[in-house]
């Protein structure tokens, strides 16, 4: 969905790398996940990476720019190539089945998170977090175009109704989505979320076309 922001800060000199990046994403991603972005303090998030404040800074610019790079990473790491594998997929049944099956894997990854950081960081962001709170919407509703997006070709193509509200079933869809989100945050299994994955398919049976 989105791409890993670029490192923009040069390394001092002669100084070589004292760190993974990635590692170090994944670390922060667990605090932020646990604590939220607001609470998370730079010292926890420094404990988790094996890092220095200063390092931090000199790294990420601050801890704003240090989620949104985590939440970037966590995007193209564990979900691009699983929207991509629905938009391939010619047969909706079986796409938005797949998603959703997959969904339920990556929720429950245990080198990641569980649950989906763009739902569950939602909740824990002020007003004043403007460029956080704006990232993080956009990202939500990117999921819900993704969705209405592989909708509307399954319409075209004579898959579902012309008559299919394309706009509130990708909603309802993605609403699936956030709450099996938050079903793994309070440790669901992973074959709980594979089966609530599963009415996905039964959302799109009034739509498909006999």
């Amino acid at each position: 969905m989105t791409e890993p922001t670029p490192l923009s800060v040069p390394r001092a000199k002669g100084r070589p790398r004292t760190f993974d990046r990635d590692q170090a994403l994944l670390h922060a991603l667990a605090v932020f996940w646990k604590r939220g972005y607001e609470p998370a303090s730079v010292a926890e998030l420094c404990s988790a990476m094996s890092i220095s404040p200063p390092s931090l800074y000199a790294a990420f610019g601050n801890k704003a720019k240090l989620f949104l790079e985590a939440v970037a990473y966590y995007e193209a790491t564990f979900w691009d190539a699983t929207w991509e594998r629905m938009d391939s997929e010619p047969d909706i049944v079986r796409a938005i089945s797949d998603f959703f099956h997959t969904s339920a894997s990556i929720l429950t990854e245990p080198e990641a998170p569980c649950g989906c950081m763009v739902v569950l960081a939602a909740v824990n962001v002020s007003d004043d977090a403007g460029e956080v709170t704006a990232t993080l919407k956009a990202l939500r509703q990117e999921g819900r175009d993704y969705l209405q997006q592989r909708l509307d070709r399954a319409v075209a193509e004579g898959q579902l109704r012309p008559d299919t509200n394309t706009r509130l079933l990708a909603a309802a869809l993605n609403t699936l989505l956030e709450g099996m989100s938050l079903q793994a945050h309070d440790a669901a299994s992973r074959e709980d979320l594979q089966g609530i994955g599963a009415t996905a398919v039964a959302m799109l049976a009034p739509s498909l076309s006999v």
